[in-house]
């Protein structure tokens, strides 16, 4: 089923539903979709679960403000307490074992990918009475806005959200063949990519001013995880709405620490998990530093952390099947 909710400001948020029962919400990151959590949607809607992928603002078929500061993180968290309201307010049918009158519930489960880990991390904190348990993909909860050390970090280096800030170039790169760039960014990223010795190179070797698509690989045949029709879905919605959403995430970071000002340094209070893979650079983005290693220290009922081997970023998408069993025990665990 599809839906759209209107946020409080009176964007539309488009949400795809499938299943009756608890509620699931789940946010994609970069550069993903709704479509990016079909594994997801499949699995746990079989599994006596309501579960919800939402377009984020800025992709799909969500509405795409243009100003940078329509994409800081409370207008997205509050997005995310938007669509969870809504669904919340239009019960799902009975449960397949329980009673026949419509299944009610007071909160909500969230998943989070990528920049949708951040998302659902602080909006667990900003909505606590929406919000039961939080699983983080990728990207553990820091109560803190990481441009900040990545300016520092790579100041005489090329850091690929640093490249995002200046408006209109990553645009004109990822939109002179969108095809081209969404294949070498999710390949660069997946585990197949990361080890592959040309993108290793590539990567590493960067001066601070070049481009985040130049030298790398666009994979013939692309590895199997993502197929030609998934391809070919993504390209053609990207298409469509363009990147400047997108990237307007990372420009507006810096009012993040102004705008959450109320919340600095607040941990998670609810049931919370964290499922990445081994490979995923996010791990090594501070060098020396291995962010997994404590992913749950701003939690405070922290359930555990699932490192896949050999996966890269993509986790729910590379690894699904393992992916879906570490979310299942979590949500058993509840």
């Amino acid at each position: 089923m599809k839906t759209v909710v209107l946020n409080d400001a009176g964007l539309s948020l488009h949400v795809e539903v499938q299943g009756e029962g608890p509620l699931i919400v789940c946010v994609h990151g970069w550069p993903e979709l709704s479509y990016s959590w079909r594994h997801q949607l499949a699995y746990f809607s079989a599994r006596g679960y309501r579960i919800a992928a939402m377009d984020v603002r800025g992709y799909g078929n969500s509405s795409v403000p243009w100003a940078v500061n329509a994409y800081s993180m409370r207008n997205l968290c509050r997005d995310v307490a938007a669509v969870v309201t809504a669904l919340l307010d239009a019960p799902s049918g009975a449960p397949s074992d329980g009673p026949t009158k419509p299944y009610t519930q007071h909160k909500a489960i969230l998943f989070g990918h990528d920049w949708g880990a951040p998302i659902v991390w602080n909006t667990a904190v900003l909505f606590p009475e929406l919000i039961e348990a939080v699983a983080g993909l990728s990207v553990p909860f820091v109560p803190r806005s990481f441009l900040e050390i990545a300016a520092e970090v790579y100041r005489d280096r090329f850091f690929y959200q640093l490249y995002f800030q200046e408006e209109g170039r990553a645009e004109a790169d990822f939109e002179a063949d969108v095809g081209v760039a969404l294949r070498k960014v999710y390949y660069a990223l997946s585990g197949e990519g990361l080890r592959d010795p040309t993108v290793y190179k590539a990567m590493r070797h960067k001066g601070k001013s070049d481009a985040l698509l130049t030298d790398l690989v666009d994979p013939v045949p692309f590895p199997h995880w993502l197929t030609p029709e998934d391809l070919t879905f993504y390209q053609t919605t990207f298409s469509r709405t363009g990147f400047r959403g997108a990237f307007n995430r990372y420009r507006a970071q810096t009012l993040d620490v102004t705008e959450l000002a109320d919340i600095a340094g607040l941990p998670v209070t609810q049931p919370a998990c964290f499922i990445a893979g081994a490979l995923d650079p996010v791990r090594t983005f501070v060098p020396g530093v291995d962010a997994y290693a404590k992913a749950g220290a701003h939690c405070l009922d922290f359930r555990g952390a699932t490192i896949l081997p050999d996966i890269g970023h993509w986790v729910q998408q590379e690894a699904p099947a393992a992916t879906n069993e570490a979310l299942a025990a979590f949500l058993a665990g509840l």
